[in-house]
């Protein structure tokens, strides 16, 4: 797929959280072709300690109003700078990029798409692509408190959400591993995004119960393309770049102990 850099005008800002920002982009010409699960590297400006580009999943392209969406959680310099962003400024950004989710398989098939923290980002655009190509989305998702889920309205207009908090504040107490729909309800397959134990614990289960699994991983990658390698995760073929060869591997692929 090709890539670009591009300068992209920011159309609005919202702050659905104290700690995120989410930016709605726009170009004058149409935007291209983007994948679910593939993500951008963006130019942090006006952060004088900030000299690498920031690597954020795509949230969603919204093609109705030319914009492209991203989440941003804000933990760092570089990304609380993009969180001073406002409506008209501009922001240079390299994608699309990485690898995306699987594309549907049968029509019918229940996918189950887990998400935690600021890895439900990715999960919002692919449960529309699997409902728009005949597959069924559900979503389960995973924080610390009710205030911090993030886009369940989004997520409910798409398919069945299901929701885990760690203090009981909204849906069933736990962690998205302890869920009482993981007993009752046959899933297909299953892809996560999120922290990554809570990923191992999910492909755990997945490969207990036999279901296909597919993570994406948030290694920190500063260029993007494979060259800095800095982002490199351990295979069963050998040591490869997320951002090139993923950021989205089937865990048959990995070597970690589950």
């Amino acid at each position: 797929m090709k890539k670009y850099i591009k300068d992209l005008k920011v159309a609005e800002v919202e702050y659905p959280h104290a700690r995120y920002v989410l930016l709605k982009l726009t170009a004058d010409e149409p935007l291209p072709e983007m994948m679910p699960g593939q993500f951008v590297e963006v130019k942090v400006e006006n952060s004088p300690s900030t000299f690498l580009r920031r690597p954020i999943s795509i949230n969603y392209v919204d093609r109705g109003n030319n914009q492209l969406w991203l989440l941003v959680q804000t933990v760092g310099e570089g990304t609380k700078a993009l969180a001073r962003l406002q409506e008209g400024d501009i922001l240079n950004v390299v994608f699309p990029l990485g690898n995306g989710f699987s594309p549907v398989r049968s029509e019918g098939e229940q996918v189950l798409l887990v998400g935690g923290g600021v890895g439900v980002a990715p999960l919002l655009m692919y449960g529309e692509y699997l409902k728009e190509h005949g597959a069924k989305p559900v979503f389960l998702l995973g924080a610390r408190s009710k205030a911090d889920l993030l886009e369940l309205d989004l997520f409910r207009q798409i398919g069945d959400v299901y929701i885990t908090t760690e203090d009981a504040s909204e849906g069933e107490k736990g962690f998205v591993t302890q869920h009482s729909v993981l007993n009752r309800e046959h899933f297909d397959r299953i892809s996560t995004c999120g922290p990554k134990p809570m990923m191992m614990a999910v492909a755990k289960f997945a490969k207990a119960n036999g279901i296909p699994c597919e993570v994406s991983l948030e290694n920190m990658m500063a260029c993007g393309l494979g060259a800095c390698l800095c982002c490199v995760e351990k295979t069963v073929k050998g040591n490869v770049c997320v951002c090139k060869e993923g950021p989205v591997f089937n865990i048959e692929e990995l070597t970690w102990q589950i």
